[in-house]
């Protein structure tokens, strides 16, 4: 799996996700004077073995640079937050179907049952508003249903192998 984040500074955004990426996905990173100007349809959610760590996860990625976000959620036990270039991230709760660094790729979608389905990957799970691949080896691909007009740009996008 391929994520591609558009940058001002590929460099220093590099840096920063290389503290928690782990190397189960390709991260690239490619300049762009586009200002961020909406919420991503694409972000990561990292994954964490326990109160402490998510709590770990957290402070480290706020030392590097990243900040809280309210982006509308409410009580939820994953936090939200911002990189040093404004990209949407969550740091989960620990949950015993993820394992590696990086729990999730999450894609928004107005149909996640459809867009899963069309990746070729046998859908694991879905429910009201979300539903899960799980490409091998890495993260799952997990298309959670939004009713967000399309986004004007894409500055993370997300590309994944066919399957075998």
């Amino acid at each position: 799996m391929e994520i591609t984040f558009e940058a001002a500074d590929p460099p220093s955004l590099a840096a920063f996700w290389s503290e928690f990426a782990g190397d189960e996905v390709e991260l690239t990173f490619v300049w762009s004077d586009a200002p961020k100007i909406e919420k991503n349809r694409v972000h990561l959610d990292l994954a964490s073995s326990s109160a402490e760590h998510q709590a770990d996860i957290v402070a480290r990625a706020v030392k590097l640079g990243a900040e809280l976000a309210d982006i509308g959620q409410t009580d939820v036990p994953w936090v939200v937050l911002r990189d040093p270039q404004g990209n949407e991230f969550c740091v989960l709760e620990p949950r015993p179907e993820y394992s590696g660094a990086i729990a999730a790729v999450v894609v928004d979608s107005p149909d996640p049952l459809a867009s899963a389905r069309a990746t070729g990957h046998p859908v694991v799970r879905s429910g009201d508003g979300f539903a899960s691949v799980r490409p091998e080896p890495g993260p799952w691909l997990e298309f959670v249903r939004t009713d967000d007009p399309e986004p004007i740009t894409n500055r993370v996008r997300v590309r994944w192998a066919e399957p075998a």
